[in-house]
């Protein structure tokens, strides 16, 4: 069969299918080969034509593979011929490419209708969420960018969501909460202190911030707000809370904030945003302000040093100025728990630290243990704040 050829009838298939309102399974799929080919395909061409359009037309296509794997959190294509991945060790080239660039055009397009999003020289880029992708049923965050944004091609970006499920002991047996210090965050969560768990992508924020909710007393409610749903705590009560964006008419967009603000109306005891990335954090803040102790969350920061700076930038997004961002935040947040990877690539708790204020007033973050030095001599800072909590 000539390129030309097969070209052309994967083209008349295409066109047949979508008129079709059957799900293109591979029934309904080699069934449109053989009305337009007229019977004439072999076993074998069959077959082979079948193979190209079921990773064309369903799915994740030829990205299937990738994000069936258990370790992925990453599948990154920049161009037909670089892909990449990442397992857990950072980004790999894969190995797997596109015939050309409309090969990838077409793929983000209809992923991007897959999460009910328009992808075209209109809206050149998206930002969604597909369900149900893969084997297992993985939810994926999408992003992707067509030219002439995207210079060198389309660049399509899948982030897998799978629920964070690793409980406390897991991870202290693993080495991810270091021995010695497991106690003491046992004891963070148990005296209500709020708490703010930061580091880079891939670092495992939402996985320990899961284990360490299943910590709390099984009779507190525990409220979840997030983007995507990710957080599942071994917890008897836990109402969960996912944001939703708007649909292809731009309406329906139900952001974290308004999220947030919902919760508090919910009787909550702990009040969690999977992760705190806008305005949102301002009324997390008038939150943990307003009685709410124990909350927590997740931010994207590099070291526990860098929080406020961060909060300050978000909470401008709010509108909510320098000083009364810091007045506010050194008053809501106790601990803040930064997370690295060590030499050898092994991600866990680099650094703990508790707020303060210096003597302009402004918040600031004083490092009371880390992986390298042990404790430090403001250690018995935290140990006063849990004291106080429980009444010592």
């Amino acid at each position: 069969m000539t390129t030309a050829y097969r070209d052309d009838l994967l083209e008349r298939v295409r066109d047949r299918l979508a008129m079709q309102t059957a799900e293109p399974d591979p029934a309904v799929i080699a069934d449109a080969i053989r009305a337009e080919s007229g019977g004439l395909l072999g076993d074998t061409d069959l077959l082979d034509v079948l193979r190209y359009l079921q990773t064309e037309m369903v799915g994740a296509g030829r990205l299937e593979g990738l994000l069936a794997e258990p370790g992925i959190t990453d599948v990154l294509v920049a161009g037909p011929d670089h892909v990449w991945a990442d397992r857990g060790d950072g980004l790999e080239p894969t190995g797997v490419s596109f015939e050309d660039e409309s090969a990838v055009r077409r793929l983000a397009g209809r992923l991007a209708l897959g999460a009910g999003r328009r992808l075209d020289d209109a809206q050149p880029w998206v930002d969604g969420q597909l369900s149900g992708i893969g084997r297992h049923g993985y939810t994926v965050r999408l992003h992707a960018v067509i030219p002439p944004l995207a210079a060198d091609g389309t660049c399509i970006s899948l982030r897998v969501l799978r629920s964070a499920t690793q409980t406390f002991d897991a991870l202290v047996a693993a080495g991810a909460i270091p021995a010695g210090i497991d106690g003491l965050l046992r004891d963070v969560v148990a005296a209500r202190l709020a708490f703010v768990i930061v580091g880079g992508t891939g670092l495992g924020k939402t996985t320990l911030l899961n284990a360490v909710l299943g910590q709390a007393d099984p009779r507190e409610r525990i409220i979840t707000v997030e983007d995507a749903a990710e957080l599942s705590p071994q917890h008897p009560h836990v109402v969960r809370l996912v944001a939703r964006t708007a649909n292809v008419e731009g309406v329906g967009d139900v952001p974290v904030r308004t999220l947030v603000r919902q919760a508090l109306r919910m009787r909550p005891d702990r009040i969690v945003v999977g992760e705190v990335r806008g305005a949102e954090v301002i009324d997390l803040l008038v939150a943990l302000n307003t009685g709410h102790d124990g909350c927590g969350g997740t931010l994207h920061a590099n070291s526990t040093s860098e929080v406020p700076a961060r909060m300050e930038a978000l909470a401008a997004l709010g509108g909510m100025g320098r000083m009364a961002l810091h007045s506010q935040l050194a008053a809501a947040i106790q601990v803040v728990i930064g997370l690295g990877r060590d030499a050898g690539g092994d991600r866990g708790i680099s650094e703990i630290g508790v707020l303060g204020r210096t003597e302009d007033g402004l918040a600031r973050i004083e490092t009371v243990w880390s992986r390298r030095g042990g404790f430090t001599a403001a250690c018995p800072l935290l140990d006063d704040m849990i004291a106080v909590r429980r009444g010592a």
